[in-house]
């Protein structure tokens, strides 16, 4: 049997509020264990997951996303003997030599004040038990390979190759908003970032069939799937725009037909968060990526909206985005060959700074409503990411 040590991040600043995300995130890595046949327990603020060791792979790929937790680490419990300590200790450096490392030090926290060895003894006694036992170490303070970390509480919990968690608030603390989807870089990226923040995901892609294919759709779907690793499932919902943009295409000055298309796709989706309960719109937007995406043309596309729209890359650049979109495994899907609706119909020379009196007025003349009512109603709905019922 392996035991993983979870330690929590932000959810310690909660205070009197702490006990309520404790048990969010509880759920979460309940859900996200469940076909590993591995139990959660909770102590003292820390979260244990216990696994057959045939299931270790899996419940490692769970806590590798598993937002809201700090760190993690597969740990050895011990009663609070020295004896007991100090042999783990050993235990845990041999590992370690197995694995090619050469240097270590040791950590040690003790907030059992009855225990016989204090931090500092803690650290020079497990050292010089390793040293004495384990051939091939040696000890380096400033830039170990390794560090053996070693708490003692209700009971002793010895562990190394401490690895990072994602971090951020637990899926489910913050509502739900719907994140417009394409098959771009850069929405997958901000339904992860407002996932990290606690918030639940669905989310609304515009299709154009036949202009655009059904690979496109799919791979919409793929990168769905993947940011719902990290939030526990996203409901995808497509909705064919291909009559509105032949609306827009026959009616609308051409300068304006992407801002059009935007304002109509925020309306559309508005709609839909309405209905399913959302509490906002979400966007890949960042200031002045492309056209569309000026302050002004911004500000047009939102100028139907009542809902508020978050923005996670606003203040980011392409670079920054693609880091991150390789981080969490979206980057290879969203490169994939397949335009989405928005790149359909692009003009030459689009309009760089609309005036929302003017984008309204060009809305208008489009008479979308029965359009639109039709668009909703047609939706097709899937949930993506494997958690979700």
């Amino acid at each position: 049997m392996y035991t993983y040590l979870l330690k929590l991040g932000e959810l310690t600043l909660k205070r009197e509020n702490r006990k309520g995300f404790e048990q969010i995130l509880k759920h979460n890595c309940l859900t996200m264990i469940r076909e590993s046949g591995a139990k959660l327990e909770m102590i003292n603020g820390r979260f244990l997951v216990h696994c057959p060791e045939e299931a270790a792979g899996q419940v490692e790929d769970a806590l590798a996303h598993l937002l809201g937790i700090a760190a993690w680490a597969k740990t050895r419990i011990q009663e609070k003997t020295p004896e007991a300590v100090l042999r783990s200790c050993v235990a845990e450096a041999r590992e370690l030599v197995s694995q090619g490392v050469q240097t270590f030090k040791i950590e040690a926290r003790r907030t059992d004040k009855g225990f016989p060895l204090d931090s500092y003894g803690l650290r020079s006694e497990g050292g010089a038990a390793v040293l004495r036992e384990v051939p091939g170490l040696r000890v380096d303070v400033h830039k170990p390979e390794a560090v053996i970390e070693v708490e003692i509480r209700e009971k002793a919990y010895i562990y190394s190759s401490c690895r990072k968690g994602l971090q951020g608030l637990p899926v489910g603390t913050a509502g739900r908003g719907l994140l417009l989807l394409s098959g771009g870089i850069d929405s997958p990226v901000a339904g992860y970032m407002m996932a990290s923040r606690g918030m639940g995901l669905d989310a609304a892609y515009f299709h154009a069939y036949p202009y655009t294919s059904d690979q496109a759709r799919h791979k919409v779907r793929d990168l769905a799937a993947q940011v719902g690793r990290y939030s526990l499932g996203v409901r995808l919902y497509t909705l064919s725009i291909t009559p509105v943009q032949q609306r827009i295409q026959e009616r609308a000055p051409e300068s304006w037909r992407t801002v059009l298309l935007r304002m109509a796709m925020m309306e559309g989706a508005e709609k839909l968060a309405r209905y399913r309960g959302d509490k906002c719109l979400i966007t890949g937007e960042s200031l002045s990526q492309v056209a569309s995406q000026t302050i002004e043309n911004i500000s047009c596309t939102e100028s139907l909206v009542k809902l508020p729209v978050l923005r996670p890359l606003i203040g980011m650049d392409k670079a920054q985005i693609i880091r991150l979109a390789e981080t969490i495994g979206t980057y290879h899907i969203s490169i994939l060959p397949y335009e989405d609706c928005c790149a359909l119909f692009s003009p030459l020379h689009p309009v760089l700074r609309g005036d929302p009196t003017e984008a309204r007025y060009h809305y208008e003349q489009l008479e979308l409503g029965t359009l639109m009512e039709a668009v909703l109603r047609e939706r097709v709905v899937e949930t993506c990411g494997g958690y979700r019922a």
